[in-house]
């Protein structure tokens, strides 16, 4: 079997066997039978440790990434990492592995990203859920074809505008959800990330689906360490998880102390649901047991507190979550300086179009110039103008989003849609608003015709990323969240309920009466700000060049934009592009410089900023990019990647890293 161009392989390293793919519904589904390309590489998918000897993830020997580390913010040192053939960069390492696998064992990038997802909502329950929504770009090699999957949740059929601030949504005097919106079952959406990967299986799957829970349901079985960020999750949240005994069970001692990072659990209920799933296809999620479940715990209106803690609950029913529907979008897609074709995702996200906005208007200038200095050193310091452009152009893209940016399903962009929002003509006239000179503070949004609408601001927070490449040549970039840290709180078989309709305005109304795109309805989508984002050389797809993304609520369009600036203008690494310090705007006067990573001496970068107007926050920011490119190395094409050094994550692929 022809291997596509983007990997070289290791000689004497794989074998090529026949297997056929099953789909979730039927195993015996030869649809995607291919010739599986199998790793027998003993190395591939373990790490390299200070000796030089190879670690295995998970091990617990000295080397193991999977070992609790102090969390600090920020880990130094960190270097591209190299493969020939495949790679996987997630932010959990026993994460990173259970794709890996999946890579070596001769799994597509699909195949690899279910695995992924199962072992994230055992280990980092605070960041997604099998429960929760994702987004999902995937290339395919064969086709030179992107497909942006939308797997988002949706308001169940009951909701109005008034779901997340009326308990009684026809009575205006109706007091507000308790304990809080969030807390409440009013913030639980129908999940839609099984529906996702399912649907993407179906068509880009090689190994069978009940092949790739497999290290999802060991580790929940046979246990494994609390990482530092899952530790620290669990005792930030212990006062809203003292509301629900699924929790309480779980995730603490019998005396009520929480669990704390380093120590073993396991998590049988996890593994039962997994092996539901693995028997039964992602069905099993939206009908039957599972679903009554959910449905059943949405709707507790009590507390398992002592104190009774009053609750309102979701209106969700077993019809909403029988009803779902992942969809597949056409990726918002824009050329970029005539050299680099870019690719993310489209509405419900917003991520995407100001991503493509904010490139738009950065090609009017040359940011060649303004690379950070010094970019061996953790990806550098970032230039004063360099940061200036980046974050003007980002105060004009978050300016639309918050203005026009909603489902489109239900609420349309303006004008002629995307094709006005990416006009070049357009974003040009945005760019001239952009002075070198001084900070424009706030932005207004673009004119483009459009009735009144109102400003919505709703901040948006927790979510993970992972990006992968498979021996094929096929790509994935995927962010999966379950909104805020630990999502509702609300825990039913080993797993836990978003909070993600909190996404949407809490009001439909603005205080001038104008309708507000991003409101809640019945079987709508909340507005995201994901951006799984893919890029090619060249104006069109076909030869890869990067795959990227990042969690951090609405602040990822910041996170995602930086790097993919590095590596296109700035020309950095995958690991450089990820580590630089984070930098940018929404459309307020602050301007954010992560100062996370102490190191650096950010002081000229701050005063530079603060002489142009800006007003500079260096709080630490929570990215969790996840890089992956393909460059050219020692005469060879091989797959770089970069794990973001503020959170857990590793670089993974065949041979040892």
């Amino acid at each position: 079997m022809p291997l596509h161009p983007i990997v070289k392989l290791a000689p004497l390293a794989m074998v090529v066997l026949l297997a056929s793919c099953g789909s979730s519904s039927d195993n015996d589904d030869d649809s995607n039978s291919d010739a599986l390309i199998v790793d027998t590489n003993v190395n591939s998918c373990q790490v390299l440790s200070s000796t030089g000897s190879s670690v295995v993830v998970g091990s617990g020997v000295a080397g193991d990434p999977a070992a609790p580390e102090a969390p600090s913010g920020y880990r130094t040192g960190y270097s591209a990492k190299y493969s020939s053939s495949y790679m996987v960069v997630a932010n959990n390492p026993l994460a990173s592995k259970a794709g890996c696998e999946v890579l070596k064992a001769g799994g597509s990038a699909v195949d690899a990203a279910i695995a992924v997802q199962a072992v994230l909502g055992l280990v980092e329950p605070q960041s997604s859920t099998i429960a929760g929504s994702a987004f999902m770009l995937h290339y395919d090699a064969a086709s030179q074809k992107i497909v942006a999957y939308d797997g988002r949740e949706t308001a169940p059929a009951a909701a109005t505008g008034y779901y997340l601030t009326r308990q009684d949504q026809a009575d205006a005097s109706s007091a507000t959800p308790v304990p809080s919106a969030r807390r409440s079952g009013r913030s639980i959406g129908v999940p839609g990330v099984m529906r996702m990967l399912d649907m993407a299986h179906d068509e880009y799957g090689k190994l069978a689906w009940n092949q790739l829970f497999d290290e999802g349901i060991r580790l929940a079985s046979d246990g494994f360490v609390i990482p530092s960020r899952m530790g620290s999750a669990i005792q930030s949240s212990a006062a809203n998880l003292a509301l629900d005994a699924n929790a309480m069970a779980l995730y603490f001692h019998a005396d009520g102390t929480p669990r704390a990072a380093g120590e073993s659990m396991t998590n049988a209920a996890y593994a039962q649901t997994l092996r539901t799933l693995a028997d039964q296809g992602a069905d099993a999620l939206y009908t039957g047991t599972l679903a009554q479940n959910i449905v059943a715990k949405a709707a507790q209106s009590v507390g398992d507190d002592a104190s009774q803690t009053p609750i309102t609950p979701s209106l969700m029913t077993l019809d909403d979550l029988a009803n779902y529907q992942a969809k597949k979008r056409d990726a918002v897609c824009t050329t970029y300086r005539s050299s680099y074709y870019v690719c993310t995702m489209a509405p419900p996200s917003s991520g995407g179009i100001a991503i493509a906005q904010s490139l738009g208007i950065l090609s009017h200038f040359d940011l060649s110039a303004y690379a950070p200095t010094n970019p061996s050193n953790e990806g550098g310091v970032p230039s004063v103008l360099g940061v200036h452009l980046v974050s003007e152009a980002e105060r004009l893209a978050y300016a639309d989003r918050d203005r026009y940016v909603a489902d489109t399903d239900f609420v349309p962009l303006p004008g002629s849609g995307l094709a006005s929002m990416l006009d070049p003509a357009y974003l040009q006239s945005r760019a001239s608003l952009i002075s070198t000179d001084a900070s424009m503070g706030t932005a207004a949004p673009g004119d483009f015709g459009a009735d009144a609408a109102g400003i919505d601001k709703t901040v948006e927070h927790g979510t993970t990323h992972f990006s992968i490449v498979d021996a094929y040549g096929n790509v994935v970039s995927m962010t999966s969240t379950v909104e805020s840290s630990m999502g509702s709180y609300h825990m039913v078989d080993g797993f836990l309920l978003t909070n993600q309709l909190t996404d949407f305005s809490a009001q439909p109304l603005d205080a001038d009466g104008n309708p507000i795109a991003n409101a809640v309805a019945a079987n709508k989508r909340p507005r995201s700000t994901m951006a799984p984002t893919l890029v090619f050389n060249g104006t069109t797809p076909g030869n890869f060049l990067m795959a990227t993304g990042s969690p951090g609520g609405s602040t990822i369009i910041q996170y995602v934009l930086k790097t993919v600036i590095g590596a296109l203008d700035w020309k950095l690494d995958a690991q450089q592009a990820t580590s630089l310090v984070n930098f940018g705007a929404s459309n307020s006067a602050r301007t954010n410089v992560d100062g996370s990573n102490t190191t650096l001496d950010l002081t000229g970068l701050n005063d530079g900023l603060t002489a142009l107007g800006h007003q500079v926050s260096n709080s630490a920011l929570s990215s969790g990019v996840s890089t992956i490119m393909r460059v050219q190395k020692d005469g060879k094409t091989v797959l770089e990647g970069g794990v973001d050094p503020r959170r857990e994550g590793i670089v993974l692929g065949d041979g040892a890293l």
